[in-house]
């Protein structure tokens, strides 16, 4: 199976580092035009990728990103961030439901009638912990147990035009799992229970981001596929 997106535009946001930059890299290397979006520069370049800096906790700035697309065919929502233990004071929960969830319900609706014009699909960023308890980070889970909610009702919502889907990325080696790989944190427990003995890498999501967003899943909406080397099965 291969992906080719000649002609077409997709939209990335959390895009300068980790998944989102990952993606956005893959989408170009498929052939679409592709907008990123994310605070600061780019941790590497990306050929092909048209980079802008912006806020999605802002609800003016994808809108007017959205605006300046000759068209859309794809969204992809990465942009995220963890506030581990911090997360137990109100206000810190709330900054992260307001990047991790409002910020791709904000993302989405702004795209929404580009989508239905290009007959397009939408991708946000669920998380294992979509599924079990995180500890540490309440508002973590909260936010990506809410974009699951968010997925499934948008992908009724607007059926049959826009498809709607998640991705749910289990321990992938990016900065915001950063703290977890050094010596003396969890990353012994974590392998211990990965039936693929390893840590994911951000290029791990981009052939299922692609995947949701291409013909081949022309009957796939509503739907959140975990990419998680089987911990969640374990």
């Amino acid at each position: 199976m291969s992906f080719d997106f000649s002609g077409r535009g997709a939209l990335v946001t959390g895009a300068t580092s980790g998944i989102g930059l990952a993606i956005a890299t893959g989408f170009a290397a498929a052939g679409a035009r592709v907008t990123a979006l994310g605070l600061g520069p780019p941790a590497v370049p990306a050929e092909g990728v048209e980079f802008l800096e912006g806020d999605v906790t802002d609800p003016e700035v994808v809108p007017a990103v959205v605006a300046g697309l000759e068209r859309l065919d794809a969204v992809v929502c990465c942009a995220g961030i963890i506030r581990r233990d911090d997360e137990h004071d109100p206000e810190t929960f709330a900054r992260v439901l307001d990047v991790n969830l409002t910020g791709t319900m904000r993302t989405l609706a702004a795209s929404h009638e580009r989508l239905r014009e290009a007959g397009g699909a939408a991708v946000a960023t669920a998380s294992m912990l979509s599924f079990v308890g995180g500890p540490r980070v309440p508002g973590y889970a909260a936010s990506k147990a809410g974009v699951v909610a968010l997925v499934k009702s948008l992908a009724v919502a607007w059926a049959p035009d826009v498809r709607v889907n998640a991705i749910a990325p289990g321990w992938i080696a990016t900065p915001l799992t950063a703290a977890l790989r050094e010596p003396g944190g969890a990353g012994d427990t974590i392998l211990a229970r990965t039936p693929m003995a390893r840590w994911g890498v951000p290029e791990d999501l981009i052939g299922p981001a692609l995947f949701l967003c291409s013909d081949h899943a022309r009957f796939v909406t509503g739907a959140v596929l975990p990419i998680d080397g089987g911990y969640l099965a374990a």
